[in-house]
């Protein structure tokens, strides 16, 4: 398949913020030219699981996760930006990570990969930002744990961007939130393959990265939806299934999360999972300053946007109200929009008609 990545090595030793790397490989896709200027980039921060691959191209014509999203005459309109997006550092989708070589011990860094901080994967973005010689980005976007990322990017390079664009985040998890990613970690580190994270690359905990999916399913999408799209529909008659197991998959919702399940077993990482959870629970916009206030004073921005969903739960609509008073507050000029789509967190990745339009306007 071909493949439109592209990668920068960062040499040298790496000062994280909570540690320091030895060296880095970042990922990333482009698509649509940079002009003359050099002021037309759109720098894109993804979720927890995604690659780089947002969207197809001509190097890889696949569709990418935000196939609606980013190309020609679409919301994100490549004959008028450059959009960058960046495999998150720490993923195991090109960039350094959990899974990666160690250049000192020549082994998987496994569990020896410093503690991962999303300044660490803004800091990241920012390397490749400026290995394309891009001093000044039109906006920088992110969704989810992506949203999270692009708020410390702000913080960290006040006046690199213009305009900002932020998903379904907050300034902070929940401890809601937090108490769910502790629990699907835990599924992952009791199951007996892991192995203290020294798992075979081939022979992974898959039993505990399929509970933690499923678990993440859950919470990514909403209670209305499941009755809308499933309400009792069962997966087969049999309720007694031939191998004895009264308690196996009856209902097509239990079909579903379980085919979710084992698909995302063979695509992501156990230790990169870990490893990006906790930094979603770790980031807190107040550590930048004392206050959010505080840490807001730093910023430097023309425009915001702040995109939230009624039935996200995961990431409510009083984080997406707070996280725009604050910028009210610097007296930046912000816009709110909350949609009532019902298909809760994941929102963002399918009801394209209420999203597009709204990505589009501010565009």
């Amino acid at each position: 398949m071909p493949d439109a990545r592209q990668f920068i090595e960062i040499q040298g030793t790496i000062a994280l913020r909570r540690g320091t790397l030895a060296d880095a490989t970042i990922a990333y896709e482009t698509w649509g030219q940079l002009n003359i200027a050099k002021d037309n980039a759109v720098l894109l921060f993804t979720g927890l699981s995604p690659s780089a691959h947002a969207a197809s191209s001509n190097s890889d014509p696949s569709s990418g996760w935000w196939e609606d999203m980013i190309g020609p005459e679409k919301p994100i309109d490549t004959t008028r930006y450059f959009v960058v997006c960046v495999n998150s550092l720490g993923s195991c989708f090109g960039s350094t990570g959990p899974a990666s070589i160690d250049p000192t011990t020549m082994e998987p860094y496994r569990l020896t990969f410093p503690v991962l901080c999303l300044e660490d994967v803004a800091f990241a973005g920012q390397q490749v930002v400026e290995r394309l010689g891009i001093e000044q980005l039109h906006a920088v976007v992110g969704p989810s744990m992506g949203g999270m990322t692009a708020l410390a990017h702000t913080l960290m390079f006040p006046g690199v961007t213009r305009q900002l664009v932020s998903i379904s985040s907050a300034t902070h998890s929940l401890p809601f939130s937090v108490a769910l990613r502790s629990l699907q970690r835990e599924m992952i580190r009791k199951d007996p393959l892991w192995q203290g994270g020294k798992y075979d690359i081939d022979v992974p905990p898959s039993q505990g990265m399929q509970l933690a999916r499923k678990l993440g399913m859950i919470t990514y999408r909403s209670a209305q939806e499941w009755t809308t799209r499933f309400g009792r529909e069962r997966a087969t008659d049999d309720t007694h299934p031939e191998d004895g197991d009264p308690f196996g998959i009856t209902f097509e919702v239990e079909s579903y999360l379980e085919a979710h399940a084992k698909k995302f077993v063979g695509a992501f990482d156990a230790n990169c999972y870990l490893y990006l959870s906790r930094a979603m629970d770790l980031f807190d916009t107040a550590d930048h300053g004392g206050s959010i206030a505080s840490a807001f004073q730093r910023l430097v921005l023309d425009r915001v946007l702040v995109i939230g969903v009624q039935s996200d739960f995961l990431f409510p609509a009083h984080q997406q109200e707070e996280l725009a008073s604050a910028f009210e507050a610097k007296n930046i000029p912000t816009e709110y929009v909350l949609l009532s789509s019902i298909q809760g967190h994941d929102s963002f990745l399918v009801d394209m008609d209420r999203f597009r339009p709204v990505i589009a306007e501010f565009f």
